[in-house]
């Protein structure tokens, strides 16, 4: 496992999720001003957590005008979609009016929560695009992380490993 070395102090990056894992909780504020927290779905929704670099960037704006275009066959199929990035709420609130996102964006803006995930890139400070689909139990079914930023999974491809799901 690779190390990172701040001011003396060895710090262990936090293992990546992977299916069969319990989801590392979090409470993140949204672009709603309210929070979101993920043990809040358990037993209700299943969760596609989605990590985004930064907002005003092609591919991440491609990306969440794609989840608001399926954002109804996420619903259908009983799931909430929370993008999360390291931006702060005023900027999510803007990006998401400009483009006219469907779901409600949130703020990681400490770090904490990509850190928790094992998805923060320490150099550049921000989230690699990540997905981790998670069970109404809190589990971990599904999860990918993008070798390159500037590369998205596809809906279809997330919504297949959703139709896999129990009920």
């Amino acid at each position: 496992m690779d190390q990172t070395h701040h001011s003396g102090l060895t710090i262990m990056p936090a293992k990546i999720p992977a299916a069969g894992d319990t989801a590392p909780d979090f409470t993140l504020v949204t672009t709603t001003g309210q929070p979101v927290m993920l043990s809040s779905f358990r037993g209700n929704k299943n969760v596609l957590v989605a990590f985004f670099p930064l907002a005003f960037t092609n591919t991440c704006s491609a990306e969440l005008c794609s989840f608001t275009d399926d954002f109804t066959s996420f619903e259908s199929h009983g799931v909430v979609v929370v993008p999360i990035s390291v931006d702060a709420v005023p900027s999510l609130k803007a990006w998401k009016e400009k483009l006219k996102i469907g779901p409600e964006l949130a703020s990681d803006f400490r770090r904490d929560t990509a850190r928790a995930y094992g998805v923060l890139n320490e150099d550049k400070f921000f989230a690699n695009r990540s997905y981790f689909l998670v069970d109404k139990q809190g589990v971990v079914r599904w999860s990918h992380v993008e070798k390159l930023n500037g590369e998205k999974r596809e809906n279809s491809e997330i919504l297949a490993e959703i139709a896999k799901l129990p009920a």
